[in-house]
Order: structure tokens, then C-alpha cells, then sequence
């Protein structure tokens, strides 16, 4: 067998180097555990980014991944399949939405996302110069050219410029720094509803209330990136629902394939008039393989109280870190919805603390620079956050007594 060694070496010779992988290499996945290629388990609080729902090895998910597999895996959306129409049916019904269009990742359905409101503008609304899209500082959304761009945080566009023109950045959770920029030149306004790279950050009370009306005022669109938040991750199926305010278009990702790539730019009719025959496209959305993987994914959300246990493990996980705040000082604030949770730690101590944890069997990750992020699986148990508890605060010890010595 090649050794761990000998294998992130061979990765590190030919990986992009825009990457910069742990030092593990991992083999597979079992529930809420991970094992990497020598044998060694971790419990698994990033869950790729928020992303495996139904956790690793779920077997309805990885029934319906080979029966589909088996049957059919890509025709291209000059013909309809029956998983893809049954996708769109369901997200339709569970969501605001009226139309729906696939693609494979959150950059992308945000991508859709600002063609539809811009071309929306001009097509149905009749205001050529309505092009300028409002997004929130401290915000995330994608890597593609006009994602990066939305996305508020200047890191990320060093050495991309120029940008796309006509993006603006307010402040999270701030209506008057919103209301400043919004204007008859106003195309969009978007938002995540929970930021996520940002440091998870809960959007206030009538936050999103307010961006409702203001886009009415104005009359923007009101697009909700739920890349992270959304499909049962904050305790809802969206987290939109938490705050009862809809938007008209919203994009989805991650944790709806359950680790198969697929993501979803769903919004009403009215919206979707936007868009005819030709105006955007994607070869691989909406595939019958990712298809079938996101309708059980739904499926067992519902059928197993998923949204439920998000909201009662997210409180435990809370509560338990809150506890831990209170006798190390290395941990300042913790915040979070549901099982998407933040403990914002002090200067820059957040990547030493992740380093630990690993050592002590827990992965997580960091989130707006200081920031450690849990976002298990949805299908986490009692037991497992009382678990990443007790490695998390072994982990926060051995750490403050090494710099205390």
C-alpha cells in the first residue's frame, strides 16, 4: 500500500496550487465518521463544506446513486428525464418558487441568478439602465467572475480585476447602509440569509423584512443565496422560512446533491420571464444521476425529521460551546441557526484550535478568518455533538496550556 507520505506528495506535484489540502488523505466515510488512508477516525463537523446532508455512506442515498447509475447518467437537457422533472416538481412545492433551473454548483446558480435579474430588468421591466446589483460586505458567493465579484470581500478579488461592473457592497444586517445604494439604477439586491465565510452570521430580526421592502420600493429583485444556509441546514428546509419573507429568486447547492454536485437557481414565474429560449444554459444541470440524488436527499430530510434534529443538535452544540466560552477565554462569541454554528475565537488563534482539534479526532474549519465552523452532517446525533464537545474542549486545553508554558 503507498504510504500517506508518499501520496500527498505525489498530490502536491500535480494539484492546483490554488489548493492547500490537510495533511490527511481520506479513504471513506461512515454516518458522521471519517477514516483516512491509514485507518485513523474522525469525527466529521465540516461534512465537505456543509454539504453531506445524509452524512457518508448514507444506503438509501447510495441506492439511488446506483440505480440511477445503472439505468442512465446524462442526456443533456434536450430531453427531459423523469428525476429531473420530479426535482423541480419538489423543490417547487416546498419552496416559493414556480420554475427551476439546474446546474451543478452554487457559483453557478448564482451566476443564473444575476443573469436572470439583469436580464429581467431589460426584457420584462423595460429599464436597460437597471443593472447595478447590491450585495452585503463580508459576503460569499462563488468563485466564477460575477460570484467573486458579489462576493464582499476583497481577498478574493485580488489579482481578478477588473471586476464585473455595477456590483455595490452595504452592510450586513444594516438597512440604511442598504437603502443608501438602492436606486431606479437598482437591479438586485442579493443576501445570504446566514453568512457563511463571512463567520457565520445569522441575518437580525427583519433584516430580511426590510431588503423585502425596500426591493418592492425600488423595484429590484430580491435574490437569497441559501448555497450554505439552505436545505434543512439552519433547522428549516430554508432558511428563508425562519424569517417568513421570500425572495424572488434563491439559489441552492451543496447539502441538496447530499456530495453529488448539483445546484438549483429556482424563482417565480413572474421573474423566470427573464429568461427565453437560449438565454442561459448548463450541459450537465439538471443530469439524471444528481437528480435522483437530490429527490432522496428530500426525501429523507422529511421523512426523518432532519430540519427537527438540525434545530435540537444546533441548540446542544450551542449551549456546549457556549459552556466551554465561558471557562477559556480563547473562545469569544458563538453564534449560529440550526447546524450551521460559529465559535468566534480570539486574534488568531482559530487555524491553531482546527490543527488540534484534528489531532484530537474532530474535523472542522475556519469561516471568516477567526472563526471555527461546525456544520456536521444533519443526520448528527446527541451523542455526537456531546462527543465533538469533549474533543473540542481537550483540544481548546492542550492549546492554552502550550501557550501558556
Amino acid at each position: 500500500m503507498t504510504s500517506t507520505t508518499d501520496l500527498i506528495a505525489l498530490g502536491n506535484e500535480h494539484n492546483s496550487p490554488s489548493y492547500a489540502p490537510g495533511p490527511l488523505v481520506i479513504d471513506r466515510g461512515e454516518r458522521v465518521t471519517l477514516f483516512d488512508h491509514d485507518g485513523a477516525e474522525y469525527l466529521d463537523f465540516v461534512a465537505g463544506i456543509a454539504v453531506n446532508a445524509l452524512g457518508h455512506g448514507h444506503p438509501e442515498l447510495v441506492k439511488a446513486i446506483q440505480e440511477q447509475a445503472a439505468k442512465l447518467l446524462h442526456v443533456s437537457n434536450m430531453f427531459y428525464t423523469e428525476p429531473q422533472i420530479r426535482l423541480m416538481d419538489e423543490l417547487c412545492r416546498l419552496s416559493f418558487a414556480d420554475r427551476v433551473f439546474l446546474c451543478n454548483s452554487g457559483a453557478e446558480a448564482n451566476e443564473a441568478a444575476f443573469k436572470l435579474a439583469r436580464r429581467f430588468q431589460k426584457v420584462v421591466a423595460g429599464k436597460p439602465n437597471k443593472t447595478k446589483i447590491i450585495s452585503m460586505k463580508n459576503s460569499f458567493h462563488g468563485r466564477t467572475l460575477a460570484a467573486v465579484t458579489a462576493t464582499g470581500q476583497p481577498k478574493y478579488h485580488k489579482g481578478f480585476e477588473p471586476l464585473v461592473p455595477d456590483f455595490l457592497y452595504a452592510t450586513f444586517n444594516d438597512l440604511d447602509s442598504i437603502a443608501a445604494l438602492a436606486d431606479e439604477t437598482t437591479a438586485a439586491i442579493i443576501v445570504e440569509p446566514v453568512q457563511g465565510e463571512g463567520g457565520i452570521v445569522p441575518s437580525a430580526p427583519g433584516f430580511l423584512a426590510g431588503l423585502r421592502a425596500l426591493c418592492d420600493d425600488v423595484g429590484a429583485l430580491l435574490i437569497f443565496d441559501e448555497v450554505q444556509a439552505g436545505i434543512a441546514r439552519t433547522g428549516t428546509m430554508f432558511a428563508y422560512e425562519y424569517d417568513g419573507v421570500a425572495p424572488d429568486i434563491m439559489a441552492l447547492a451543496k447539502g441538496l446533491g447530499g456530495g453529488v454536485p448539483i445546484g438549483a437557481c429556482i424563482a417565480t414565474d413572474h421573474a423566470f420571464e427573464g429568461f427565453e429560449r437560449g438565454s442561459h444554459a448548463s450541459t450537465f444541470g439538471g443530469n439524471p444521476l444528481a437528480s435522483a440524488a437530490a429527490l432522496c436527499v428530500l426525501e429523507v430530510i422529511q421523512r426523518d425529521g432532519l430540519c427537527q434534529n438540525a434545530t435540537a443538535r444546533g441548540e446542544e452544540l450551542m449551549a456546549g460551546l457556549r459552556d466551554i466560552a465561558a471557562k477559556h477565554d480563547v473562545v469569544e462569541d458563538v453564534r449560529g441557526r440550526g447546524l450551521m454554528v460559529g465559535a468566534q475565537c480570539a486574534g488568531t488563534s482559530a487555524g491553531d484550535i482546527v490543527t488540534a482539534c484534528r489531532d484530537e479526532g474532530l474535523l472542522v474549519n475556519i469561516a471568516g478568518g477567526n472563526t471555527i465552523r461546525f456544520v456536521p452532517p444533519l443526520i448528527v446525533t446527541e451523542a455526537d455533538v456531546t462527543s465533538a464537545l469533549t474533543r473540542f474542549e481537550t483540544a481548546v486545553s492542550k492549546w492554552s496550556n502550550q501557550r501558556a508554558a
